[in-house]
């Protein structure tokens, strides 16, 4: 992958269902469209210092899995499998199910102009995004790269309209909207803002989670997160501030899909034309996480903290198991049916396993002082971010204990299966039988093995020489693994 095509990552990632979705949620805990404004913006600075973090740790530890490979080699395999289990079972599905969900929301609209979509509709098409792009992902990882470009550019083409759009009404004078008027003063409110506004950054450490795949990632990696995260907070805020040059606050309260709302309002005829756009934004970001998350799977499966078909790469070079478990787990996710609920439970989760992987930093600058790090970053950006991670976590968990409560038990969940499945003093014996009755069937299916093992037959010729060196008796095959 060359240094556009990881911005591509990046951006694609990024730039998904949370512009169209966020936008109601931090204006439901902010108030005031300008307060609102704000907290684009500081979650856009937050994003950056994270990301700014990353890099060293990233250029340090070129491994993938990102997190995981960063808190496996500062806290050991506990840690390490704690933060793989919210990643791979909650975070990276769940994810891709609320992104698929607005790709549906979006593509039904039209459809459905005086109401909302079935749900039923809804959650089928979000189901076939999903599907279809899984078969993408099993087939090529060349067709699953160029559709992660081809729709990155469709998306920011889409943003870039609505903010021409916006600019020219800030030129007529529609400004009327953008006032303090209305704000919270409740901390644990402005802190859940930050839930939904952090929720349209994630996806800023994606391309971590697959640097082996990077060219020269100690100078690409930088450079692709200093320009990605720049350009999607610009992006981001101006693309509010053109939804607030048409649209009241409680309009953009009242809808279900602001983009499609805004494009009505000023487009006219051509106000299809961006709901398609948004629906290629959010098609291009489903396949984002998809691309990145089955690469997380593989890191798991390969320290052996996953089921070991996982580590399987089919016929085709594409790692096709990985892809499938991550497939159905968002399919499962398809399930819940508030998707403001879903976002909180992957903010926790998210910001709380971040934060632990940006201690590594500190900490692994006391414990492994000699690692060679090409980017050093000043202590002062992991602390604050650290802080700052902390508050976005606790104050949420003291505002909404329903649903932090859903989302810590769903992390301890993590706690039996290791001891249960890895822990070598309590694991349950027995299930090698099982396990491997599944890998060959998983084999089976998808035409898959092990990627770094490798069979050479040696030719009669080359086979008694051989023999001969070592004195022993002929053999019929000789196979060297690696």
């Amino acid at each position: 992958m060359s240094l556009l095509n990881g911005i591509t990552v990046i951006v694609g990632s990024i730039i998904g269902s949370g512009i169209f979705v966020s936008p109601t949620g931090v204006l439901k805990y902010t108030g005031s469209v300008n307060a609102s404004l704000i907290v684009w913006v500081a979650s856009g600075v937050f994003s950056m210092v994270g990301a700014y973090c990353y890099a060293e740790l990233g250029t340090m530890i070129r491994v993938s899995g990102a997190d995981y490979a960063y808190i496996m080699e500062t806290f050991g395999p506990f840690a390490a499998f704690m933060r793989l289990w919210i990643e791979c079972m909650i975070v990276r599905p769940c994810s891709m199910a609320i992104v698929a969900l607005t790709f549906s929301t979006y593509v039904l609209k039209p459809i459905f102009p005086e109401c909302s979509p079935p749900e039923d509709a809804t959650r089928l098409l979000a189901a076939c995004c999903i599907l279809l792009l899984t078969f993408v992902n099993c087939w090529s990882i060349r067709a699953a790269t160029r559709v992660q470009d081809w729709f990155t550019y469709a998306k920011l083409l889409a943003l870039f309209i609505i903010i021409a759009a916006g600019l020219y009404q800030l030129s007529r004078g529609k400004v009327e909207h953008f006032t303090f008027e209305g704000t919270t003063s409740d901390v644990t409110s402005i802190a859940l803002s930050f839930y939904s506004g952090l929720f349209a950054y994630n996806g800023w450490n994606y391309l971590n989670f697959i640097i082996e795949e990077l060219k020269d990632p100690v100078r690409n990696l930088p450079r692709a997160i200093a320009i990605s995260c720049t350009l999607v907070t610009i992006v981001y805020t101006f693309t509010n501030v053109a939804f607030y040059t048409t649209l009241s606050p409680t309009e953009v309260l009242g809808s279900a899909a602001v983009a499609v709302t805004f494009s009505e309002r000023l487009f006219g005829a051509f106000a299809l034309s961006i709901p398609m756009f948004v629906a290629a934004s959010t098609f291009g970001a489903v396949n984002g996480v998809l691309l990145t998350s089955s690469r997380l799977f593989y890191a798991g499966a390969a320290q052996g903290q996953m089921p070991g078909m996982l580590t399987m790469v089919s016929s085709r070079s594409t790692p096709a198991p990985a892809v499938i478990a991550v497939a159905v787990l968002s399919l499962m996710y398809l399930t819940v049916s508030d998707i403001f609920a879903l976002i909180n439970y992957v903010g926790f989760a998210t910001w709380l396993s971040i934060g632990a992987a940006v201690l590594c930093l500190p900490v692994l600058r006391y414990t492994q002082p000699n690692l060679e790090r090409p980017i050093k970053v000043n202590l002062f950006f992991p602390v604050i971010y650290i802080i700052c991670t902390i508050l976005v976590v606790a104050f949420p968990a003291w505002a909404s204990p329903a649903e932090t409560g859903v989302g810590c038990l769903m992390i301890l969940t993590a706690v039996p299966v290791y001891l249960l499945l890895l822990e070598p003093k309590t694991r349950l014996s027995g299930l090698g039988f099982i396990t491997d009755a599944a890998t060959r069937l998983i084999q089976k299916l998808t035409l898959s093995v092990r990627p770094k093992t490798k069979v050479f037959f040696f030719i009669d010729d080359v086979r008694r020489i051989i023999i001969n060196i070592l004195n022993i008796e002929s053999y019929e095959y000789i196979y060297i693994f690696q």
